[in-house]
């Protein structure tokens, strides 16, 4: 039974702890910022082709208590580096840290660097070469105050890196989060959906591959694919299985639209390269102006705040209107609005019925939710000084 540890963007821990319980992972524990689990190495290909919600998928390969940079080092260098992946290989190495006595995370990050180097020299007389931008492999170490953990990353590039997004707005959202925000939501396929603000389509592109069950590595590589255990026959049967699961791309029932020319292009190219084209009805339209597609459903949109649109006057005059606009066009509609700006709950005039936080990056957000009920009660528009 091996050992894995699933990042994931804070406040999705639960949600990834039942994902990977669907792929029939053990010994699942939610933590701060992701889920450690266990199963067999083919559940890594599982994990890393399937899972919508992790970051990464590291493969644990040893621990130990340390004291010092030498300790450290030690621990490092007696892991068996050269039965996991060959000296030819380009590594790096990456350390994050909880109340570290360490004084140079920096400093640490080279000790590991060298006993990985080190013990491959002593072992085949050859030591990898460091690639910092395009690594083969990847050494992970994540330290408290006196213990040390390392994982060898069986991903590669993050997870939401899907390798359907060519084109994006000037600030995207990640993958893994906009299906994260459809599962907090609680949307199943068959059930309206709506991103009225989709930029390049993140959030519909996502719900149009779990509606056709298109598993979201299918387009993409990993990093297990490089590691010394990697069974290429074992990983081709679990792809072909997941291809031969996909459904052929018809319309059903999610929109996404803008008022930008120019990321409703982004969001049909992208749905191009998704395999999704045909699935999501794409138009220009001012939010404000969008009228409900069909009976009542889901709305789930990431709205401009800050980052996307610098006029802070501008922003402020928008909530209010997006709250009557939601109001009087969609009764019935459930919406779910992710923001990190504090003054949208004060401004759009509507009281949320749940809160959920979550983390863009290190950027603290909510999922505010609101149910659109005809004749809601609104609470008069607050005033920011």
């Amino acid at each position: 039974m091996e050992r894995y540890f699933a990042p994931c963007p804070r406040g999705l821990e639960t949600a990834l702890a039942d994902e990977l319980q669907r792929l029939c992972a053990g010994d699942i524990e939610p933590a701060d910022g992701g889920v450690a689990f266990a199963g067999a190495l083919e559940l890594a290909y599982r994990a890393n082709l399937e899972s919508r919600l992790a970051s990464r998928v590291l493969w644990r390969v040893g621990d130990g208590a340390y004291r010092d940079e030498r300790d450290v080092y030690a621990l490092a260098y007696h892991r068996d580096w050269p039965r996991w992946f060959r000296a030819d290989r380009t590594l790096r190495v990456d350390v994050a840290a909880t109340r570290s006595p360490l004084k140079s995370l920096e400093f640490a990050t080279l000790r590991i660097k060298d006993a990985v180097c080190d013990r491959h020299r002593a072992v085949a007389g050859k030591r990898p070469t460091v690639s910092k931008d395009h690594p083969d492999v990847r050494v992970h170490a994540y330290l408290t105050a006196d213990h040390a953990t390392f994982y060898l990353d069986t991903s590669g590039e993050p997870l939401f890196k899907r390798g359907y997004r060519r084109e994006t707005t000037e600030a995207p959202l990640r993958e893994n989060l906009a299906a994260g925000l459809l599962r907090l939501a609680g949307w199943q396929p068959g059930t309206p959906l709506l991103d009225p603000m989709c930029g390049s389509g993140t959030i519909a592109i996502e719900a149009a591959l779990m509606a056709l069950d298109i598993a979201p590595g299918l387009k993409r590589t990993f990093g297990f694919q490089k590691l010394a255990w990697y069974d290429g026959p074992t990983w081709q049967r679990i792809k072909q299985a997941a291809q031969r699961r996909a459904k052929p791309p018809v319309p059903i029932g999610i929109y996404a639209s803008d008022d930008d020319a120019s990321a409703i292009q982004r969001c049909a190219a992208n749905l191009v390269t998704a395999g999704a084209s045909g699935v999501v009805s794409v138009e220009r339209v001012d939010a404000l102006a969008r009228a409900a597609p069909e009976p009542p459903g889901v709305i789930v949109t990431n709205p401009p705040y800050g980052v996307r649109q610098a006029d802070s006057a501008a922003l402020a005059a928008f909530y209010p209107q997006l709250g009557d606009a939601l109001k009087q066009r969609f009764a019935g509609w459930t919406a779910y609005l992710f923001s990190g700006d504090p003054r949208l709950p004060k401004l759009i005039g509507l009281k949320a019925s749940r809160r959920t936080p979550l983390f863009n990056g290190a950027l603290e957000c909510r999922l505010y939710e609101y149910r659109l009920v005809a004749g809601s009660a609104r609470r008069a528009h607050a005033v920011i000084k």
